[in-house]
């Protein structure tokens, strides 16, 4: 018997969004459960839990051998560091899960001062990408890393390999994805304060978008749908639609089959299934489907039937992604329906105006519905209040202002069978006679670990503006006023020596595992050719500079000054407080803060602050490659709101027609305590439309 198979097996992580959830995951056998509160969940549109309901469900789990995980996963705001540090303790004393998920870094520090010892999970949203920030997510606490889901294998087994003794992983095999990078999205926050950051995103990837002057694809550009192990072309869709498609909408990720090759991967702990907004009957067919598949890797008749199970769970048609080094499918169908749900039919308009469906299968008593998608004046949800045979008619009941069009598409999103019905009655008696316990006031505060502002100097770090081509000439000659910053590239990088300590090196927002070696060696160059300045768009590439000790302690390289720049997310004190006991002079905050917390947080911050002042700021940065959407054409979502998109490397990055532009505000940031701006130089396509609004972001909103 091979090694992988002698030894404990990754669990199976069920998400759960409310009671019924829960327990037809653990009905389902799932090892862990993972699950949000009313605040700080990154998916705040789910039920979620209070905590005297969550602790009963977590006293059954435990009674069973079961674990349960909570996520506390926003980015926290400056006047939201007490709230979260009292949430901290009241789940350490009246709940006691097995491990918390976190993005901010301030919940490193919050979690243990308020006294909880279990496990602390690194969520996708805090973006440890590459083998380096590993051993820093260690050396700051952490006992697990959750990786992104653009890896393939080949990268997982690279981020295993370099994984620390302590420090466990934890993968995706199914559910939703994102176009956009986890922690690389502010789309949904740039058009109106709902942060994905903050578990607000109103999903603008999903949308159908329109772009003028877009070509036929060329022959074979496929995108990948598969279910039920058949896959189709999206072609003839495409062609047909060609000028219009939801080219960032994607198919939902499922490893099946192909999650038995994570079996033999050390420190890879856990099989993570997305859905907290899902019914019990998915969570309840794809925990089942991967408990086949994960403890019978080598039964054909097993993956048959967890196959059949994944084809029933109502979730999207599936992609593997970028698993599959050999095959870096766009997970995208532009021309297809990219919804969630069983297709059960379609509408139709009766002479009398009724709205009826004749489905494709029997309805059962509590199915739930969905009409249309959710960019649809008429999208709704409704239940099944009786049994429908297959072609038999439903009355679909729907408001005026809600009636579909004729031929629109009626989907199957939730149900409950006989036989899961009575597996969550049981379940339920067995919850009811444990009483939850209720919640006792924390009136304690969390401790600042570090000095307050005052005692830190100011930088040495003039205004500078960012760009991504190399200049020449006079542009490179020292500017009191204005330092030139590069994006760091091999390009870039083959400056004169002359030049190089003249400019700010900013590593990309993203590193990769197949990234990470080339990049050390540029930095490792630049340094030798006396480059100085260095900013790092995650606090984990701080482990690009591993011979040097604090550039601040006594011991530090007084030539190197390294910033925290604002791909960070840097919203609060404490994670500025952790971003300076890493070694970083100086920090930008998140440019998505409202007014109200911008000019806030310097007076609190242990180091000195800058921000983003003007440009064009990427809405998302994505890995996934382009199907239908051509780069540098401007293209409009259905609102009119226009945005393009660039490749940058591997990378897309997609930008709105409107640049950032806080110049009128700079002088109300300096006496809020702001110290140093960047003005980002991203020049845009030919023919972009003039936009027809203010650059400010969040400043003049809210960050809800």
């Amino acid at each position: 018997m091979t090694d992988f198979l002698s030894r404990t097996p990754p669990e199976i992580l069920a998400p759960a969004g409310d009671t019924e959830s829960f327990l037809a995951a653990l009905a389902a056998g799932a090892d862990a459960v993972y699950l949000g509160l009313k605040h700080f969940s990154a998916r705040m549109q789910a039920e979620n839990f209070d905590l005297t309901e969550l602790s009963s469900l977590t006293d059954l789990a435990h009674e069973r051998g079961r674990r349960v995980y909570v996520a506390i996963n926003t980015l926290i705001k400056p006047g939201e560091t007490i709230d979260a540090f009292r949430l901290a303790v009241r789940l350490a004393r009246q709940v006691n899960p097995d491990g918390f998920i976190v993005q901010d870094l301030s919940m490193l520090d919050l979690a243990r001062q308020a006294g909880f010892e279990n496990g602390l999970f690194l969520s996708t949203l805090a973006n440890a990408t590459h083998q380096g920030a590993l051993q820093t997510a260690r050396s700051l606490g952490a006992s697990r890393v959750i990786l992104p889901r653009e890896l393939s294998i080949d990268e997982i087994r690279i981020m295993d390999a370099a994984c620390p003794d302590g420090l466990d992983l934890e993968c995706f095999v199914h559910g939703a994805l994102c176009y956009c990078v986890s922690g690389r999205c502010w789309w949904s926050s740039y058009m109106g304060g709902k942060s994905g950051l903050r578990g607000r995103c109103v999903q603008p990837c999903r949308r159908v978008y329109r772009q003028n002057g877009t070509r036929r694809p060329q022959h074979g550009r496929r995108a990948e749908r598969t279910q039920g192990g058949n896959t189709e072309t999206s072609f003839k869709k495409l062609a047909r639609s060609r000028r219009e498609g939801r080219f960032f909408s994607c198919l939902d990720l499922s490893l099946d089959v192909l999650a038995k090759t994570l079996l033999s991967i050390p420190h890879l702990v856990s099989w993570k299934i997305e859905g907290r907004k899902k019914g019990p009957h998915y969570v309840y067919h794809v925990v089942t489907a991967y408990r086949l598949l994960r403890d019978n890797p080598g039964d054909a008749k097993a993956r048959k039937m967890a196959r059949e199970l994944l084809d029933m769970a109502l979730g999207r048609p599936f992609t593997h992604a970028r698993f599959l080094p050999v095959k870096t499918n766009v997970p995208t169908d532009p021309g297809g329906q990219t919804s969630s749900g069983l297709l059960a039919g379609k509408t139709r308009i009766e002479d009398d105006g009724r709205v009826i469906l004749k489905p494709h299968f029997d309805l059962l008593p509590r199915d739930y519905l969905r009409i249309g998608v959710e960019d649809e004046s008429w999208h709704a949800t409704l239940p099944v209040t009786r049994r429908v045979p297959k072609a038999g008619t439903l009355l679909l009941k729907l408001p005026k202002h809600k009636t579909p069009k004729n031929g629109t598409s009626v989907f199957l999103i939730d149900r409950r069978e006989q036989e899961l019905t009575q597996a969550l009655n049981l379940w339920l008696a067995d919850l009811s006679r444990l009483p939850g316990r209720h919640a006792l006031p924390v009136t304690a505060l969390p401790v600042l670990p570090y000095p307050i502002r005052g005692t830190n100097p100011r930088p040495r770090i003039p205004d500078m503006r960012l760009r991504t081509t190399v200049p020449h000439g006079k542009e490179t000659r020292p500017n009191r006023r204005l330092m030139t910053a590069l994006w760091l590239s091999l390009r870039s990088a083959a400056l004169s020596r002359t030049v190089v300590p003249r400019i700010v090196w900013w590593l990309p927002p993203v590193v990769w595992p197949e990234e990470e070696a080339a990049l050390q060696r540029l930095v490792a160059q630049l340094r030798r050719d006396g480059a100085r300045f260095f900013v790092c768009n995650a606090p984990w590439q701080r482990a690009f500079f591993p011979d040097t000790d604090n550039p601040n302690s006594e011991n530090g390289d007084e030539n190197l000054e390294l910033l925290a720049g604002p791909f960070c997310n840097t919203a609060n004190a404490l994670a500025i407080g952790v971003l300076k006991n890493l070694g970083f002079a100086a920090a930008f905050v998140s440019p998505e803060l409202p007014k109200e917390d911008l000019l806030a947080l310097p007076g609190s911050s242990p180091l000195p602050l800058g921000i983003v002042l003007s440009g064009f700021w990427p809405v998302g940065i994505s890995r996934f490659g382009l199907l239908g959407v051509k780069p540098d054409i401007p293209f409009a979502s259905p609102k009119g709101e226009t945005f393009w998109v660039r490749r940058y490397g591997g990378n897309i990055w997609l930008y709105p027609s409107w640049s950032l532009d806080l110049t009128e505000k700079r002088a109300e940031l300096v006496a809020a305590g702001y110290n140093f701006f960047v003005h980002v130089e991203e020049y845009p396509p030919d023919g972009l439309p003039r936009a027809r609004r203010q650059g400010l972001f969040n400043y003049e909103g809210t960050l809800l």
